[in-house]
C-alpha cells in the first residue's frame, strides 16, 4: 500500500494558512477504470501460495456475503510473512478511495483496492505503533460511519456572525435543523454553495461553525472529490475539484455517508468476478 497523499487537518475553507498547500490526488483526467495490479516478474512459490491462501479465503467470504448485510467479511493479515504481506499489497493495488479516521486516541488508515469494495485497513494506536492490519470487503468499512457519528452532536454552538457574513447564518440554521430531524434511512438534505450568493466570510463562518470532525475521504472518479465529516451531526462538507485542482462543486450533505465514498453493489460483484479471474492468474505466474 501507498502512502497516503491525506493531509490529516482541519478541512474546508477558511481552516488552511494561506501558506499551505493542499496535497490533492492526482486527476486521471477522466473516470478511473479497472487496472490490472503490476507484479513482480519473479515469485517465490512459497509466498505465492500463501498469497493465493489469503486471496481465495477473501474470495469465499465475498462470494458467502450479502452486500449490505453489517457484518462484513474480514481477513486479519497479522500472521503473514513479511513477503507474503508485499505481495498481497502488489495483488491489491490501490484504488479510487483513501481515508484517515481519527478513532479516540489511535488512528485509521484505510485505502481501497483496485477491486471496488475491497479495502486495506491499518490500525494505529496513540503512541503510532500499527495495532491492525486488515483486508476488508464492504461498501466501506463500518468504522468510518461510526466514528463520525461518535464525534459529531447536534447540539453544536452557534457563535454569532462577525462582521461581513452575509447569508452563512440562515445556512446554518437550515443545516442544525435538518441534522436534529434527520434518521437512519432518510434522503440526504444537500445543500449547494456553489449556487448561492456567499462571500468568502460566509464560508469562513460556516468553517468555523462546523468544524473538522474525524473522518477525511479523498476519492477519484472524473476528478477528485474531498469529503469532510464536521462537528454536527451526520454532517458532511463535500467538494469536487476539476483536473486543474478548481474547485467546481461546494456542497454540504446532511446523510450517514455521501454516496461518493460507498462502492455501488454493481461494482462489488464485478470485483468478485475480477478477483476470481485474478487469482487464477497470480496461480500461474
Amino acid at each position: 500500500m501507498k502512502a497516503f497523499p491525506i493531509p490529516v487537518v482541519a478541512f474546508g475553507p477558511g481552516s488552511q494558512d494561506e501558506d499551505d498547500t493542499l496535497e490533492y490526488i492526482p486527476s486521471p483526467g477522466a473516470m478511473s477504470t479497472f487496472n490490472v495490479p503490476r507484479m513482480p516478474e519473479a515469485i517465490d512459490p512459497a509466498v505465492r501460495d500463501e498469497v493465493l491462501g489469503v486471496l481465495g479465503r477473501l474470495l469465499d467470504a465475498m462470494r458467502a456475503w450479502s452486500f449490505g448485510d453489517p457484518d462484513y467479511p474480514e481477513i486479519d493479515l497479522a500472521g503473514l510473512s513479511a513477503p507474503g504481506l508485499k505481495l498481497v499489497n502488489e495483488a491489491l493495488g490501490q484504488g479510487e478511495v483513501s481515508i484517515v479516521v481519527e478513532a479516540g486516541e489511535g488512528r485509521l488508515r484505510i485505502q481501497e483496492t483496485v477491486f471496488a469494495g475491497v479495502w486495506r485497513e491499518l490500525g494505529f494506536d496513540v503512541a503510532k505503533q500499527q495495532v491492525r492490519d486488515v483486508v476488508s470487503a464492504a461498501p466501506v468499512p463500518g468504522a468510518v460511519g461510526v466514528c463520525a457519528r461518535l464525534a459529531g452532536s447536534v447540539g453544536i454552538s452557534v457563535p454569532p456572525p462577525p462582521p461581513g457574513v452575509m447569508n452563512a447564518p440562515s445556512i446554518l440554521a437550515e443545516l442544525v435543523d435538518a441534522a436534529a430531524r434527520w434518521k437512519s434511512g432518510d434522503g440526504a438534505h444537500i445543500v449547494n454553495l456553489t449556487l448561492l450568493p456567499l462571500v468568502p466570510d460566509d464560508l469562513a463562518y460556516l468553517d468555523g461553525a462546523l468544524g473538522a470532525g474525524s473522518v477525511l475521504v479523498l476519492s477519484r472518479g472524473y476528478g477528485n472529490c474531498r469529503v469532510s465529516s464536521t462537528r454536527l451531526a451526520n454532517t458532511w462538507w463535500v467538494q469536487y475539484f476539476n483536473s486543474a485542482d478548481n474547485l467546481i462543486l461546494n456542497t454540504i450533505e446532511v446523510t450517514d455517508m455521501p454516496d461518493v465514498v460507498p462502492a455501488a453493489a454493481d461494482d462489488f460483484g464485478d470485483s468478485v468476478e475480477r478477483l476470481d479471474e485474478w487469482i487464477e492468474t497470480l496461480r500461474f505466474e
